[in-house]
Order: structure tokens, then sequence, then C-alpha cells
């Protein structure tokens, strides 16, 4: 730990930022020392975000710093002209925001991006430009970087876009890291990858870290020091594991309290555990049944095929949880899209309900459609922000022809009961709602025709510890309600262990192990699985 009597790297003074006119930070005091780490944490809204995105200038439309001070090693870099920011940025300050998608230009292949960064900082040109990108996108954790960077971003999965994220925040070697949840859409074998490579360069060289987290776990791993913030005030303020260890604010202890851990098989709330399983009965027809399912693509700059899916097998039993766990590039959201129909197996097949879902037309697709409904990662791309709430639960009523208006608009109402929103909810858009309550509309639509599976895709992975704590508690009460069967793609083993009563484990396309909760958490039998057991952070702290 640096000194604490050295100037530091960025101090932060009585800092107030408001949105046209309202303030949302009030009187915010943060110091980051020189090789320090410093990990934000708190709910969506508190605040982190906005203390991270005021240190670089990067306030969306309508804000502004209205009181208060940013100094960047003494020098006051508040209200510091356009010239000036942009060589703090990307040479002394990297940035690491959250959204790839929105963060990179999707008609420019990835590799030039990165070397583009270079370039405009005066680090390197040219070919050798060309040849650190690459360099670079091999240190974020890209396998095949060199045939990767000639690839646009819509060509890379969601955890391999923010990989490039991280390269290209890395490329200057900044003085600072300003992460903005920089590993929130990663598995945790490449997030720990990502951030013992940050370590290693803040060690070399001295940097610096802002962490804006979620993930009370990684705060605990790789912080000095952790500042709690609330409704846009720092609540507490303490060494990363004396203060997770021993909580102060009763806030803080509520998010220490919501944090899952793998030494939790269950909780009031949640899902049951396969020893309290009410389907023990393994005669009991699967609600979901996959065969040998293959999936293979064409790549660009390829000649072989990508076999993306290697003959998978496994089966939901009605009224369970059954988790698929892997690396990003696992094949698992690719096995959720030929589960949901979206893709088509090269071999294999699927059968939900006894009904073939590849084949399927006319009424059995129909059918199938009805008894089975998804409930993807980003509740706010996945919910059109024209609608209302209550167009958007009713569509698939609408869709399916069931009910009239009055029965419809009675039937929503029941369904924001079920999700426990407020039926005022109704008239309101999607932008008027939290992230954790966008999720529950979205959750509210799968379960508008009454469906027997739903399939999760990373439902919970965007979502702050206390909201997803919610949403995790909410599908367990769903589940022992309605007696719903759910097919949990993840690349979180906190929350499997929380949720699930079976685990398939995949890597590379092949699954590399299979059995109950309890067998694989215990007892891992591969290799693999072990390693992504002891990649979980904050397993010293969260047990």
């Amino acid at each position: 730990m640096p000194s604490a009597a050295s100037t530091p790297l960025l101090r932060i003074t009585d800092l107030e930022v408001s949105y046209h006119g309202t303030p949302v930070l009030h009187g915010i005091d943060l110091t980051v020392a020189e090789g320090e780490r410093v990990a934000l944490v708190g709910e969506s809204g508190s605040g982190k975000s906005t203390t991270a995105a005021a240190v670089i200038d990067l306030l969306p439309a309508g804000g502004a710093v209205t009181r208060g001070r940013i100094e960047y090693r003494g020098d006051d870099v508040t209200h510091a002209d356009d010239k000036r920011m942009r060589r703090l940025r990307g040479r002394q300050v990297g940035l690491v925001p959250q959204d790839p998608m929105s963060n990179l230009n999707p008609a420019t292949r990835v590799g030039k991006q990165i070397a583009e960064t270079l370039v405009a900082h005066g680090v390197a040109s040219g070919r050798e430009a060309r040849k650190r990108a690459v360099e670079l996108m091999g240190e974020a954790g890209i396998p095949d970087a060199d045939k990767r960077s000639k690839q646009y971003p819509h060509e890379f999965s969601g955890g391999m876009r923010q990989r490039v994220l991280i390269a290209i925040a890395l490329a200057c070697e900044p003085d600072l890291l300003v992460a903005d949840e920089p590993t929130s859409a990663l598995d945790v074998t490449v997030q720990r990858r990502i951030l013992d490579h940050l370590e290693t360069l803040r060690s070399r060289r001295g940097t610096s870290m802002l962490l804006v987290t979620h993930d009370l776990g990684l705060a605990a791993d790789r912080a000095d020091r952790v500042v709690v913030m609330q409704h846009g005030r720092i609540v507490e303020d303490g060494p990363a594991h004396e203060l997770l260890r021993d909580p102060q604010h009763e806030y803080t202890r509520r998010l220490v309290a919501a944090a899952p851990s793998v030494s939790t098989a269950t909780r009031t709330g949640a899902v049951a555990t396969s020893d309290e399983d009410p389907q023990q009965d393994k005669g009991l027809e699967p609600i979901l049944v996959a065969e040998h399912l293959t999936k293979e693509y064409s790549v660009r700059g390829r000649r072989e095929r990508l076999t993306a899916v290697d003959d998978v097998s496994f089966a939901v039993r009605a009224g369970t949880t059954t988790a698929v766990v892997g690396e990003s590039g696992s094949g698992k959201t690719t096995v959720a899209r030929m589960v949901l129909g979206l893709e088509t197996p090269t071999s294999g097949e699927v059968r939900v309900a006894g009904e073939h879902v590849a084949t399927a037309k006319g009424a059995q697709r129909r059918a199938i459609r009805r008894a089975m409904q998804p409930v993807f990662q980003d509740p706010y791309a996945s919910l059109n922000p024209m609608f209302t709430v209550e167009h958007i639960v009713d569509e698939p009523l609408r869709v399916f022809d069931v009910g009239d208006r009055r029965s419809r608009r009675a039937r929503v109402a029941e369904l924001l009961d079920h999700v426990a929103l407020p039926r005022d909810l109704a008239q309101r858009h999607p932008n008027e709602l939290s992230g954790g309550q966008r999720q529950r509309v979205a959750i509210a639509r799968a379960l508008a025709l009454d469906p027997r599976l739903v399939v999760c895709d990373e439902a919970v992975s965007a979502l702050d510890v206390l909201v997803q704590d919610q949403i995790l508690t909410l599908l367990g009460d769903l589940q022992r309600d309605l007696g719903l069967s759910y097919l949990f793609i993840t690349h979180d083993l906190a929350v499997v262990r929380l949720v699930a009563h079976d685990v398939l484990v995949m890597q590379q396309g092949k699954v590399v192990e299979a059995g109950t909760v309890d067998d694989v958490f215990e007892r891992p039998g591969s290799d693999y699985t072990r390693e992504l057991l002891a990649a979980i952070p904050g397993a010293d702290v969260f047990t």
C-alpha cells in the first residue's frame, strides 16, 4: 500500500454532479493513491458509474459537475478543455466502459480499432501498431488473436468484445485505469486472467485502478480499499477485507448478506437443493431432452468450419433447474439458442414436452412456443422501448389470441403480482424502470402463456448484488409455486450453487462434466471444473 502522506494520483473533493439541475452526487470525497486499487461498490443508481465518468469528463448529456474539484497529479481538471482531456484520456487514464457493443465501431475490424489507439497517442504506428494490437488481444485472453483481429465486433461474443475494450484501455499502459464493470460479462477463468494481467501491469508500472463493480467478491480479491456508495453518497470506506468481513453500515451489511457464495447450498426463497427436490423420481418424463446436439459455423478467414457445440446431450427434469456453465465461447449460449429454436442444429435434436423443436410446424410449433419461454441477459435490449409494460407483457397473449382485451389486462395485473411489481407500473415504459424492474417485466412476459420451461440466458449477470438476490429469490418462489423448470445459462458458479439442481460444464463446445450441483461442486471430476471453482472471486471472504 502507498504511503498515506504521498500526494494522491487522483483526488476528488466535495464533488456534486447534477443532471438537468438535479443533484445525483452529494459531496463525494475520494482519493486514489499511486499504485492503489480502489473499488466503488453499491447497487444500481448509487452513483458509482457517475463518479467514474466525472473523473474523465464523460458524463452523459445533461450531466455536469456543479460543485467540487477533481485533481489529477495535483492538476485541477474539473473543467479542463477538450484538448487537455484528450491528452489525459487514453495516455494517462485508461477507460474500460461497461457496454462493449456501443463502444466499438461496428464497421471497423477490431484489430484496427486497437491499433488506432496506439497511433493516436504516438505509441506506435503502421505495422508495429498492428502487431502490438494482436499482442494486446492475446494478453486480454482472445484466442487466435491474429485471425480474430481481422474480424468485426458483431462476430465476437459479448465477453470477447469486452476483452477488446480491455485491450484498448491497456494499449498505452496508463497510470490510472478507470474500469466500469470491466469483467461483468466474462466467465471466472477469463476474469481472473484479465485481472491477473492488470495486476502485473500495476505492480510493474505502479498503475492505479478505480474499479466500479457490483461484484463484492471481485472487490475483495482485487482492491486494496472499498468505497461503498448509496443514493449518491459514500456511506462506508475502508480496507477491502476488513470492511467486507466486518461491515459497519447497515447498507453495507445488506450488500454482503446478498452476495452469493459457493459455500452456500441454498437459502430462504431460493430454488430447492437436490436433496429437497420434489421430482426425485428419475422415471419422470423430462420436460426438455437434448440429444447429440452439434452446431457448426463457417468463419471468415478460416477454411475449416467452427464447431461451436460438439455432441451435447442432457435433460431437464420437470420442476428442477439445470445450469449450463463454461467460459465465454464454450457453446453454452448456442445450446440455449438451439433449445429455443433460434438456431437449427447441424445434427442432433431437441425435444420439449415430447415435441421435436427443429421440425415442428403449425400447431406443434405453437404448442412448443407456449411450453417454453426465454429470459435474456439485457432486459433493456429485449424490451421494446416504445411499448408500455402492459403492452410488453400481454404481447404473447395477443400473438396466441388468448382472451379479450379485458381478460388480458386482468392477466397482466396478475403477472405483475407474480413478479412483485406494483400494478401501476403497467402504463410506464422500460426507460422509466430500474434494471431490476425491467428484468421482472421480462420474467412476467415469459410467464404470460403459463410455460412449463423457462430458458434463462445470463438472466442476472448484468444486475447488482441486491437486485440479483431479489431476482433469484423470485425465480425460486415461482418454481415452487408454479412448478416451473429452468434451463439456466450462466458463467457465475456462485449463482449456480444457489439455484441449480443439476449442472452441465462445457468447454470448447463439449460437455466435460455433468451431475448434481452437490457432486460437481464438492467432488469435481474434471481439471477444468476445478479451475472454474478455484477462479471464483472472494472465496476467502464470503464463506
